[in-house]
This record gives structure tokens, sequence and C-alpha cells, in this order.
């Protein structure tokens, strides 16, 4: 009995001296110099220094840090400083003491990439900070939805995040509009090939009706595109052999540029101008098309393509 009493008084000596330590540890984080600030509280940036020191606390401090980090963001940002070196530092440390905090990379990903003043500018350690979240949680596909959009609004990407997109779209409890965003980007980005495999498996997998639709939209887009290029190729062979541009699209195929008269998907001819430029003959049909278009052309935009737009301006945000 005395023997079972002494361990559990030793034990509990034991766990008060752990609490003081733990205690005087966060302490010192916080207070380095009379009248630090919280600017001065990363006198520590190694994560690994401070996860070595956690004393086993690391989800703690991984909360007390993210909480810091959205402090210093919301600070900086509310009085304008324009500030922000040691944000990046700060979700670092909360997602080495915690690769699983997902809100941490999600928001503080939100925080680094967009330019001021509604963020600190940092696309470049926003996407390293998402990559390694990405390695620690390679099942969530959130963080690749997040990813996607940096390569995307803030680098202009497109081909990044097309093939960003298309790989979270992949996982399980991915929203099917991830498939919607790669085919866009892929398409945006120019890769034809990627957009009409994306946008192939978007009409086969999604069951929604109007986003089927869209997909048969864009998969016609991609073919007016590519009849478009083949017609342009034409003429530039026929000036080159003959020293002037064709009369016609018939010119073409009589000399043999053409194996026929290309039509668009509503069994139209294109229109082959003197210039030898190539357009459609009604680009309102084809809201998403990108070559064929008259001069300073404004296209139409489709619900979906709202939707999309909508969808951009809210992660931006």
């Amino acid at each position: 009995m005395k023997a079972s009493r002494t361990i559990t008084l030793t034990a509990a000596v034991l766990l008060v001296a752990c609490m003081a330590g733990s205690g005087l540890f966060l302490r010192r984080l916080d207070k380095i110099r009379t009248g630090a600030t919280l600017d001065d509280v990363l006198y520590i940036t190694s994560p690994k220094a401070v996860k070595r020191m956690a004393l086993g606390y690391d989800g703690l401090l991984a909360d007390v840090y993210w909480t810091r980090a959205i402090q210093y963001f919301g600070r900086n940002h509310f009085f304008e400083t324009g500030r922000y070196e040691r944000l990046a530092p700060l979700l670092e440390i909360t997602t080495a003491l915690d690769p699983h905090l997902r809100v941490a990379y999600e928001f503080g990903a939100n925080f680094l990439a967009p330019a001021s003043p509604n963020g600190a500018g940092m696309p470049d350690r926003a996407i390293r900070l998402m990559e390694f979240g990405i390695q620690q949680n390679p099942q969530e596909p959130k963080l690749f939805y997040s990813l996607g959009f940096i390569y995307y609004l803030e680098l202009k990407d497109y081909a990044k995040a097309a093939e960003t997109f298309a790989a979270g779209s992949g996982l399980p409890g991915a929203h099917p509009f991830m498939k919607v965003l790669a085919a866009q980007s892929a398409q945006h980005a120019g890769e034809s090939q990627t957009a009409r495999m994306l946008w192939i498996t978007t009409y086969k997998t999604i069951p929604e009706k109007d986003v089927r639709a869209n997909a048969l939209a864009h998969l016609e887009a991609l073919q007016i595109d590519d009849a478009v290029s083949q017609v342009e190729n034409a003429v530039t062979l026929y000036g080159q052999k003959t020293g002037r541009l064709p009369a016609s699209l018939g010119a073409l195929v009589a000399k043999g540029f053409l194996p026929g008269i290309p039509l668009d998907p509503d069994g139209h001819p294109f229109k082959l101008l003197r210039d030898g430029r190539v357009e459609v003959q009604n680009p309102d049909s084809f809201p998403f098309i990108q070559k064929g278009l008259p001069p300073d052309y404004i296209a139409k935009p489709s619900k979906l393509e709202k939707f999309y737009k909508m969808q951009l301006q809210e992660q931006s945000r």
C-alpha cells in the first residue's frame, strides 16, 4: 500500500513538473525580453527546433502558433503595414507541429498567396505550404483544390492548375466540380488534347444535365479551334507555294491543302476573309471557342461560365 502511494505521489510530482516546464516554455516563447510584441515571438524560427522543444505538446503548440499566425496577419492586414515577413515561418511551424491541421493549410495559403492588399503576395511560399500539406495528407482533395486555385488565380499557370485539379478530382470525396475546373484550366492553357480528355471524362462521370451539356459545348469549341488552326495552316502553306492568298476554301481543297470544306458542329462552313483570317459564321453559338472570332468580339458568358467566375471570386476572397 505504501509502495502504491509512493508511486502515485511520484507520478503526480512529475506531472506537475512537466506542466510547469511547459508553462515556462510557452512563457519564454512569448516574452524573450520585456515588452516583446507579437513580431518578436519568432526568435526560434526553425520548425524542427520548436518541435523538439515541445515536450510532447505538439498539438497544443500548433494551436498556439496557428492563433499567432491569424493574429499576425489580421493585425498587419488591418493596419495595412504591408509587412508579412513572419507569416510563412509561423505557418510552417504550425504545420510542422501538427501536419494534419488542415485549416492552417487552407486559410494559411489564402493569407500568403494573394497580392497586397488582400494578402502577403507570397504565392511561392503558399505553394510550398500546400505541397507539404498534400504530402502529409495525400487523400485530402480540398488541399488540391486550394493549391489549384493558387496556380490559377495568382500565378496564371493554367497548365499546373489543370494538373492539380485533375489529381485532386480522382480522390475519394472530391467535389465533381474539380473535374470541370481541371478541364477548364487545361483548355485555358491551350493544351487541347488534355482538355479534350478531361472534358470527355467530365461528360462520362458527372450525371447532372447542365454539366454534361457544358462539357459537350467545350468539346465542340475544341473541335472548332482545331479546325480553324487546320485552315490557317493550309492558308499559310498555300501562300508560300503560290505567292498569294487563296480566294476561297474551295481553292485550298482544289490544291490539296485541305481534304474537304471544313464545317462547324452546326454544319456551317468557316469564312475565309480576304486577308487570310478564318472566322466562324455564328460565334454566339459557341461561347467557349478561342479561335475564329471576329476582331473585338465579346462572347456572351453562359450560365455555367458565370458560375465558374463566381467560384473563382469566392476562392480569391
